[in-house]
Order: structure tokens, then C-alpha cells, then sequence
């Protein structure tokens, strides 16, 4: 059922992402964006739409939001495969943009998919509080949220000594966790109710997935991963497994599940897709 659900959602985001690029299709740095924005997960978006439906908002109505959380998503990617970032070459199983392209056009490519998240969030279909999403994703994106996560991370790079666990989860909640909590308070923020119980959800579920990210770089399969593994450990960046090892890591992620779970019992059955959700944060192998 979860599944099924997350494939429809990949299907109808992808669907509203390529109508927003359709125009200039022969210019190299919209060719660059329409690639950055194939394949993924998708949770982001699928964060949107069940929150959103939480709330009794349509579909149709939220569709505009989760399309873009993932082109705000991609910018991310883009710019952090860059060489003066992870210097990364292989992103979803395919030459990351600075290589399919080069370093100018990625670096466009992203600052667009940038401002196109900011123009989707601006969609009347948002209603009447897309002000206040507009808000809401400048804070997740920016230097509270996961650019402050990004720069904390290259500092660490030079750091005398490795992060401690305090301090790789102040910099995991900035780079992946900020986002992801974009995307589970959307459908409270545009029905303006109360956000506080997907906060929680988010918070935990956004530790979970980075820890289950460190665990696959650890023992994943570069092939279905798509891309690199194991660059923290020989880069010896301090991360979840490397601090807490294996056994202790995968132990965390459930017991933040669990944590995800339980800030969602107010909602009852209606919020099992959210719960589901999390379940899949530390069983996928992607």
C-alpha cells in the first residue's frame, strides 16, 4: 500500500515538475535542470501530500508545494556534487551535472531550480497562507536550515578533531533534517493548524533517515544506491556509524521510528501513510 502510494506520488510530482520547465527546451541549462530533477524518492514531496491530506487539503491543491520541495531538493544535489563541495561524479546512477554538462552550467542549473521552488510555492492553488510557506521554506533552505547544515559540514572537513554526536546532529538536522521538516509541516501550514505534532514527527524522522544514510554507506550496494559509498569513512568524517558503530546506529534509527510513530497518535489511522513513511526511512536500500 505504502509503495503504491509513494510510486503515484513520483509519478504526479514528476508530472508537475516537467509542465513547470516546459519552455526553452534547447537551451543547455533548462536541459540541465529537467535532468537534475529525474528519479528519487520522492519523500519530500510525499511528505507534502500526506500532510496535506491530513488536513483535508486536495491533492491539486498541495501539488504545487511537494514539486517544490523536490526542485528545491535538486538545487541542493546540484550544487553539493559540485568539485568545490563533495567533488561527487555519480548522483542517482547516472554523471552528476557538472560532468554531463560543466561547472558553470550546474551551478545555473541549480540557482534556477532554486528560484523555481520559491515560484511554485507562490502558486495561487496554495491558497491564501502560501505567504507563509514561502517563509516557512526560505528558513528550512537557508542559513537556519540546510545551508547551515552544508557549511557546518565543509568546516568539519578542517576540523582538528571529528565532530561528536551533539554536534553531527546539529549539522544532520540543518542539511537533511530542515527539509525534511519543510515537507511534513506543509498541509498544517496551509490549513493553518497547529504544527507542532509534525515537528516532532519530522524531527525524528529526519535523524532516522541520515542515520540509515550512514549505515548504506557503510553496507549498501553502490549499484542501487547510485552513487558513491563509503567516502566519510575514508575521508574519516566523524558520522552515526562511526560513532555510535554499527549495531548502535541501526538501534537509533528504529528507536527514532519509533519516536516519528508516536508523534503522530493524535491523527489515528489517517496518518498511517506518515507512519509507513518512516518505517521505509531505515529498511530502504536506496
Amino acid at each position: 500500500m505504502f509503495h503504491e502510494r509513494l510510486t503515484r506520488a513520483q509519478s504526479k510530482v514528476q508530472q508537475a515538475l516537467d509542465d513547470a520547465l516546459a519552455f526553452h527546451p534547447d537551451l543547455p541549462v533548462i536541459q540541465a535542470m529537467r535532468y537534475a530533477l529525474q528519479g528519487g524518492k520522492r519523500l519530500r514531496a510525499f511528505l507534502v501530500l500526506e500532510s496535506a491530506r491530513l488536513h483535508g487539503i486536495h491533492e491539486g491543491e498541495a501539488m504545487p508545494a511537494a514539486a517544490a520541495v523536490e526542485a528545491l531538493h535538486a538545487y541542493s544535489l546540484v550544487h553539493d556534487d559540485l568539485p568545490c563541495m563533495d567533488d561527487d561524479d555519480l548522483r542517482r546512477g547516472r554523471p552528476t551535472v557538472h560532468v554531463k554538462w560543466d561547472q558553470a552550467t550546474a551551478v545555473l542549473a541549480g540557482d534556477a531550480l532554486q528560484t523555481l521552488a520559491f515560484q511554485l510555492c507562490c502558486d495561487p492553488a496554495l491558497g491564501a497562507r502560501r505567504i507563509d510557506l514561502v517563509v516557512a521554506l526560505a528558513q528550512a533552505s537557508g542559513a537556519e536550515g540546510m545551508v547551515l547544515g552544508q557549511a557546518l559540514d565543509i568546516a568539519a572537513e578542517t576540523a582538528a578533531t571529528p565532530l561528536t554526536l551533539e554536534e553531527i546532529t546539529r549539522l544532520q538536522a540543518g542539511k537533511t533534517g530542515a527539509l525534511i521538516g519543510f515537507a511534513a509541516t506543509a498541509g498544517a501550514i496551509l490549513a493553518g493548524a497547529d504544527p507542532r505534532p509534525l515537528e516532532r514527527y519530522a524531527k525524528a524522522l529526519g535523524l532516522a533517515f541520515q542515520i540509515a544514510d550512514d549505515i548504506l554507506d557503510v553496507e549498501g550496494d553502490p549499484d542501487k544506491a547510485g552513487k558513491k559509498l563509503g567516502k566519510d569513512a575514508a575521508a574519516g568524517k566523524a558520522t552515526f556509524v562511526s560513532l555510535l558503530g554499527l549495531d548502535g546506529a541501526k538501534t537509533r534509527a528504529r528507536a527514532l521510528v519509533d519516536e516519528a510513530e508516536e508523534a503522530l497518535a493524535q491523527y489515528g489511522m489517517a496518518a498511517d501513510p506518515l507512519r509507513q513513511a518512516a518505517r521505509f526511512t531505515i529498511s530502504r536500500d536506496t
